[in-house]
């Protein structure tokens, strides 16, 4: 029997499931991340600074790689925000805004 070659992706798309919830979530933040270093080396000989640079050592020069890299390492993490609770709390700072702009019982 014929054995099975090694991945050529290195880390392991199953590894990098154990640090996301959904695969669209690992592209998502896999390719923001990418974005964000590929600005990094953009901008490095403008002396900016402004942009994070690579938070692991890796002799892959892709930046989805890197990315890819950072995720495996738990350099970077997502956050799932609740649209409703959003939703909920900015209705909520409308009525309190509203509540001082028109005072209502005050006395004149």
């Amino acid at each position: 029997m014929a054995e099975r070659r090694a991945s050529l992706m290195q880390p392991r798309v199953e590894d990098l499931m154990d640090r996301v919830d959904s695969k669209f979530t690992l592209v998502t933040l896999a390719a923001m991340r990418a974005r964000e270093i590929n600005d990094y080396y953009n901008q490095l000989g403008e002396g900016l600074g402004r942009i994070v640079p690579p938070q692991v050592t890796s002799v892959s020069r892709k930046p989805l790689s890197i990315a890819m890299e950072e995720v495996a390492a738990g350099k970077i993490m997502f956050e799932r925000i609740d649209v409703n609770a959003e939703a909920a709390d900015a209705e909520e700072l409308v009525a309190d805004l509203d509540a001082v702009e028109d005072p209502g019982d005050a006395p004149a």
